[in-house]
Order: C-alpha cells, then structure tokens, then sequence
C-alpha cells in the first residue's frame, strides 16, 4: 500500500464512522418508537414511522398519541392522526378530549373531535365543560364593568349582578355562539325584566324574578352552551334617574321659558322703538304743515281773500293761544311742584 493512501483511509473510515453512528442514532429513536408502540399493542409499521419525518410530521407524537388511545380503549388509526397532524390540528388535545368524553359517557366521535379543534375551538375545554359546568359572571368584570344598571318605571336605578352556570353542548360547538353573547343576551334580559317592573322594591322582595324571567326565555338558542341556572349575586339601588330626569326637564323648560320672555321684550322694545319714530315723523308733519300757514296767509292777502283787519284779528287770537298755553303750564309747574 503506498504511504500515500493512508490519510485517504483514515479520512474514509472517519466520515464512514460518522455516517454509521448518526444512522444508529436515527435508527435507534425509530426503533424505541416501533418498540414502544409493538410492546403497548398499538402498533404502528416501522416504515411508517420512518416515513412520517419525511412527511414533516413528528412521529413521536403519532405514536404517543395512538399509545393514549390505545390504553383508553379508543381504537384510532395513526393514519387518521397523521391526517389531522397535517391539517394543523393539536392531535394531543383531540385524544385527550376523546378518552375524557369516552369515560364520561360522552357521545364524540373522532371525526367530531377534528373538527372541532379544526375549527378553533378547544375541544377538550369543551368536553370538560360539559362534564363540570363552569360559571360566568354577568357582566364580565375584565371589561370594566361590575354590574348592570337597569331603571324600573318608577325611576329607580337597580345595579345589578349576576352568574350563570352553563353547560357545553358538543353537538353545538361547531357554529354556536360563545360566552359574550350569552353575557350580553342575559344583561339584555336583566334590563327588560326590571324595566318592566312598576316598582324598584318588586324587583328587590323578589330577585329570583329576574333569574325565572330570563331563563324562561331560551336565551341559549343558537350558542355552543345549554343555560343550566341564572343565579343573582347582587343587586344595589342606585341613582333616581327620573327625579333628575325631570329636574333637568324643568330647567329646560325654565330656559325655554326665559328665552320666549326674552324675546317678548326684544319685540316689545322695538315696538317701543317704533312709535317712538312714528312720533318724530307725526311731529315733523304737524311742522311741515305749520310752515305752510304763513304761505297760506299771505297768498290770501295778495289775491284779496283775506284783509289786514282780519290778520291782525288772526295774530291777536294766536297770541291770546299762546298767553294761555303759558299761563295752563306754569299752573301745572306749580301743582306739581306743592306735591313734591
């Protein structure tokens, strides 16, 4: 052999030794998973499990999965697992929802079950829940708020707060509606029942009014759960809505009022304004007219309609006027200077 060839060997057998131990170790998860599944009784064919990785789908959890099944006493194919692995699926949670429905006598089958989780709904959650009711608080504190506020008719404001026991329907899971809306149907409820009531202290001598109320009114149809009870947690009086109601209808009214007197008086005002012009005016004529005797009076003399005897009897008559006119003021001048 030539001195050559012996770091080629050794470069040969080195790559060769990596490829056998990397080969060994993937053989070996391979086979403990075979091994696992052959000892457990669901047995899954090695070349599938080999396969599996080149599907890009985790055989470990195919076979842990079918090995769940399996010891629950649920027969279910690790070709249907891998179907729904691939589909995107948690093929974990959907076995698991399988055994707990299959213990509690729960009808589900695994079709049901993938389309459920399919769907986006958490179906083991839902087999739970169907098995132990779980309770919602109406409304949701997470949202900010902590009660319901409803007026009764005679303008009392009652706070109120509820929980309601539901029950999951897996035959409603796929379409039906979830928690808000069954929070908002029963807030809706709360408020129409003590709407309707004549009285605030009806509602407060008998609360369970609004929980029979409300549940008579099939408020689950159509949603993924099945109302088992609507309990009343709390109930307050709050605020008289209808004495501020008509407190602030009476100020309204009172501005409305104001602004009608308002305008009233604007209109009266002007109307003062008015005559007032109109005097001016009425003056003005009576000046104008007036102006117009002397003109008159001497265009009679001229044509000889009137003589000088007879304006001199004229002028006499008008300063006699005046004489009085003074004589009637300075009389009235003087009663009412003895009043004061």
């Amino acid at each position: 052999m030539p001195p050559s060839a012996g770091p080629w060997l050794f470069g040969i057998a080195v790559v060769f030794g990596i490829g056998a131990l990397i080969f060994f170790l993937v053989f070996s998860s391979y086979f403990l998973l075979w091994f696992q599944a052959r000892v457990s009784g669901a047995s899954v064919s090695f070349i599938d499990i080999v396969l599996m990785r080149f599907r890009k789908v985790n055989p470990s959890v195919i076979v842990q999965s079918r090995i769940a099944g399996k010891k629950a006493g649920l027969e279910i194919g690790s070709r249907d697992l891998e179907a729904h692995y691939m589909a995107g699926g948690n093929v974990i949670r959907v076995v698991q929802s399988l055994i707990a429905a299959d213990k509690a006598a729960i009808p589900l089958t695994f079709q049901k079950a993938c389309s459920i989780d399919l769907a986006g709904r958490d179906v083991l959650d839902a087999v739970r829940t169907s098995v132990n009711p779980k309770v919602i608080d109406v409304p949701n504190p997470n949202l900010g708020r902590h009660t319901i506020d409803a007026v009764a008719k005679d303008g009392i404001q009652l706070q109120v707060r509820c929980r309601v026991t539901v029950r999951s329907k897996i035959e409603r899971i796929i379409g039906g509606a979830t928690e808000e809306t069954i929070i908002a149907r029963v807030g809706e409820g709360i408020v129409t029942t003590i709407g309707s009531s004549e009285s605030h202290k009806v509602v407060l001598e008998n609360p369970d009014r609004i929980s029979k109320t409300v549940l008579s009114k099939g408020l689950d149809a159509g949603t993924a759960y099945e109302i088992l009870s609507i309990d009343i947690a709390d109930i307050d009086v709050g605020k008289n809505i209808g004495a501020g109601l008509q407190a602030d209808q009476a100020e309204a009214d009172k501005r409305v009022a104001q602004a009608k007197a308002e305008e009233r008086r604007a209109m009266a005002v002007a109307r003062e304004q008015e005559m007032r012009a109109q005097v001016v005016e009425n003056r003005s004529h009576v000046v104008l007219a007036e102006a117009e005797i002397p003109k008159a009076v001497a265009q009679a003399l001229r044509e000889g309609n009137l003589g000088v005897m007879d304006h001199y009897r004229l002028r006499n008559i008008d300063s006699d006027t005046q004489m009085r006119s003074a004589i009637g003021k300075a009389g009235t001048e003087t009663t009412t200077d003895e009043n004061t």
